[in-house]
């Protein structure tokens, strides 16, 4: 059975990949800072804060130990928002260790067992974001780092049937988006009307497109980064 690994996994993204994926008969652990509100026969939780190395790598171990990772998607984020006069390098710190060093450990960790298999999938969610945004200098920074390291990956793993890919999310309605835009307020709306599709992504449209780079029918797909962002990516967003 296929086992995947979604960091983030308890909300927003991370929780819809987990219930496509349970959804369809495959196994998933989720790997969060609080454990998910339901409970499946093939969901297994483990609570971590992945800011802290050696927590992820103790956590990273024991996840393999227990384990027959065959899938990674790296879900987990945060966005610390200011403008660049109020931007604190401790910030992108932080979120490198977040949205970088963890995603290497984890990955580390889980690669012997997906060389050996012969076949893997590690796949990023990144941000559009990272093509540039208003208060997102820490945020922007490292996700596109994250492009840049799944590309490195991509070539690295490649031969060993392993593939390495990013979906770049525009806006969607999750906490984390409501962390900054007041929910079903007036912001909200004119969020939406600055998405060409005239909408705000939903957690499930970014799990539609992993259900497929996670499945055996994207073997041939690797190194690329796929924007799921109503057209945003196209222009200029505001939010």
């Amino acid at each position: 059975m296929k086992t995947t690994l979604v960091t983030g996994g308890n909300s927003g993204i991370g929780a819809a990949i987990a219930d496509l994926l349970l959804a369809r008969g495959e196994a998933v652990v989720s790997l969060g800072l609080e454990l998910p509100t339901i409970e499946h026969a093939q969901l297994k939780s483990y609570t971590a804060d992945l800011t802290d190395a050696k927590g992820t790598a103790g956590i990273a171990a024991q996840i393999a130990a227990d384990h027959d990772i065959t899938g990674l998607v790296h879900n987990a984020g945060m966005i610390l928002p200011n403008l660049l006069p109020d931007a604190a390098p401790q910030d992108i710190l932080t979120l490198s260790r977040l949205h970088l060093a963890a995603p290497m450990a984890l990955t580390q960790a889980m690669l012997p067992g997906m060389e050996a298999r012969g076949q893997g999938r590690i796949l990023f969610i990144s941000s559009r974001a990272a093509m540039g945004m208003p208060t997102r200098s820490a945020y922007s920074a490292t996700k596109a780092g994250v492009h840049g390291m799944a590309r490195t990956w991509a070539l690295e793993l490649a031969p060993k049937g392993i593939t390495v890919n990013t979906i770049a999310p525009g806006p969607v309605l999750t906490e984390n988006f409501w962390g900054i835009v007041p929910k079903d307020g007036e912001l909200q709306d004119k969020v939406a009307q600055g998405v060409p599709v005239k909408r705000i992504g939903t957690a499930e449209d970014i799990a539609n497109a992993a259900g497929f780079f996670l499945s055996d029918a994207a073997s041939f797909v690797t190194g690329q980064t796929l924007f799921v962002c109503g057209g945003t990516s196209l222009g200029g967003q505001a939010t």
